[in-house]
């Protein structure tokens, strides 16, 4: 169990699966920069957050609804949550985001980090939610499986676990993330990432000479 003093960001989740150093530099050194992807993902948000809560299709439709775990240690704002207004079923979590459906699990995993926030608060299973994508224009939805929910509560771990280190970790310059990335001037990875694998050999060559300098004698 975490305190309040101790919740970290829900939303820092994706950034950590992107890359550990992005959420380092945004989380612990306080660093930040925008460009066109995050624009985009800003103003999406803010469409969805700022719509007034209502009631539609027998649910209550509650925005921008803020959310924590004492488990997770994670606290954050759900996007839109829907409340079913009969029935006694569970609230369904939908998190916004630009663009279209990714090959890889980061989103599903803030979105059932949101599944756990509604789960330690209500005292009630939410088995699903969905993400809605800017591009597609509909809702996709999402089974928080037993595999997912690990996944999820591993992700909140490690960044509880950096965040303690108050160390960032050091760059790798992969093309494919680095070059999408607003904070790539800041984070420097080829630079540094060069200087880092040169002090790795540099330290690797010193070993293995005193060790063979040992042998010898």
């Amino acid at each position: 169990m975490y305190s309040e003093s101790e919740f970290l960001p829900l939303s820092g989740l994706q950034h950590l699966l992107y890359c550990e150093r992005q959420w380092a530099l945004i989380h612990v050194e306080q660093q930040w920069s925008e460009n066109r992807h995050t624009a985009e993902g800003r103003v999406l948000h803010r469409v969805a957050d700022e719509g007034r809560d209502e009631s539609h299709s027998g649910f209550r439709i509650a925005r921008s609804l803020p959310i924590r775990s004492l488990t997770l240690g994670l606290a954050g704002k759900a996007d839109v949550v829907l409340f079913p207004l009969s029935g006694g079923g569970a609230p369904v979590p939908v998190e916004y985001k630009r663009g279209r459906p990714k090959p890889n699990n980061w989103d599903k995993v803030q979105l059932c980090a949101q599944a756990l926030c509604l789960e330690d608060m209500l005292g009630i299973a939410v088995p699903e939610g969905a993400l809605f994508y800017g591009l597609r224009r509909r809702r996709t939805a999402i089974t928080f499986t037993a595999e997912l929910r690990r996944y999820t509560e591993q992700a909140a771990a490690r960044m509880h676990e950096l965040y303690q280190s108050g160390t960032s970790p050091a760059p790798i310059y992969e093309p494919k993330k680095c070059d999408r990335c607003s904070l790539l001037e800041l984070c420097q990875p080829k630079s540094l990432g060069n200087a880092g694998r040169d002090s790795r050999f540099l330290q690797s060559s010193i070993y293995k000479n005193l060790k063979a300098q040992r042998e010898a004698y």
